[in-house]
């Protein structure tokens, strides 16, 4: 049987930390819910956007645009950059790790990929946020060193950066390919990892990003409207392309972030819990010891009693 103030002792350091688990559950539900709200203002307006292009892309017109042509190589290396969301810091559960996983899982699949057909293949991490950043320097990936966007609080500015950064390097044909990872939350148990192809831009990326229960593309035009676009559809197209890849960038860190708090905040919940639980299984052991401690020191008493009579 343990001493019970060893136990009062245990006692004291699972409430210490049950204390602190449930304040950053807090801090994580606040954090989670403005950034919510952050996306929730530019979602509509992002949405048509995306929306608007998928119509155009569905229809019957010439798009002339570099971010929609994609290199049809028969040898060579094909060059890709990959632009991963993770959390800036730990005690989120699973979500750092899933992140990370997808992110390796799916280069090893190109460069396999790309091998079967003769290509090899050269890629590029840009990593937000540290803990993907270290783990996957640490597995031997090429991870950018200058590259360096805190997930946290993220704003419509920040993104315009990393989209900048993205369309000049895609223009300049230093990538043939650039992918978006991050983690998409459906519910606070719903969460994961999902792979974007960002450019060039396609309908399977775009209808990645709308509502599932959007419809198919090109309704307008198949109920027998007449979709008229001045001066014609192509300029449209190439006006809306910045707006949708800033608002994808932007999107994607939000989404990132929203779910590394939803992930936090889950975990840090549980932790309570289980704190809880501690504690009351530690409760139960401080009243057996206690009372072990009694009844031995009764037995010593009835004892003694015992024997100064028999003398």
């Amino acid at each position: 049987m343990q001493n019970p103030n060893e136990i009062k002792k245990r006692i004291k350091s699972v409430d210490d930390i049950g204390q602190m688990t449930r304040a950053m559950q807090l801090v994580s539900a606040s954090k989670m819910r403005r950034s919510r709200a952050l996306h929730d203002t530019v979602y509509p307006f992002f949405s048509l956007c995306a929306e608007s292009m998928l119509e155009i892309l569905h229809g019957d017109y010439t798009i002339d645009n570099p971010y929609c042509n994609l290199v049809q190589k028969k040898e060579g290396t094909w060059k890709i950059a990959y632009f991963v969301l993770s959390g800036e810091q730990g005690l989120a559960g699973v979500y750092n790790n899933e992140v990370v996983k997808s992110t390796e899982d799916h280069i090893r699949s190109k460069i396999l990929d790309n091998t079967g057909k003769g290509l090899s293949t050269d890629y590029t991490l840009y990593v937000f946020g540290n803990i993907a950043r270290e783990k996957l320097k640490k597995d031997g990936y090429n991870v950018d060193p200058e590259f360096s966007y805190l997930i946290s609080e993220p704003t419509f500015f920040q993104a315009s950066e990393v989209s900048s950064i993205i369309k000049e390097k895609f223009l300049i044909n230093h990538y043939d390919l650039v992918y978006l990872i991050y983690t998409k939350m459906k519910s606070a148990i719903n969460m994961k990892p999902i792979i974007i192809r960002l450019v060039p831009i396609n309908k399977k990326s775009i209808m990645a990003v709308l509502p599932e229960n959007i419809g198919d593309p090109g309704v307008a035009l198949e109920q027998g409207s007449e979709m008229e676009y001045s001066p014609d559809a192509s300029t449209v197209f190439n006006f809306l392309i910045d707006t949708y890849l800033n608002a994808m960038v932007y999107g994607a860190m939000v989404e990132a972030y929203s779910s590394e708090q939803t992930a936090r905040m889950t975990a840090m919940d549980n932790a309570s819990k289980n704190a809880d639980e501690m504690i009351k299984k530690l409760e139960l052991m401080s009243n057996r010891a206690r009372q072990s401690k009694i009844t031995n020191e009764l037995t010593e008493i009835i004892n003694g009693a015992e024997q100064a009579n028999n003398i």
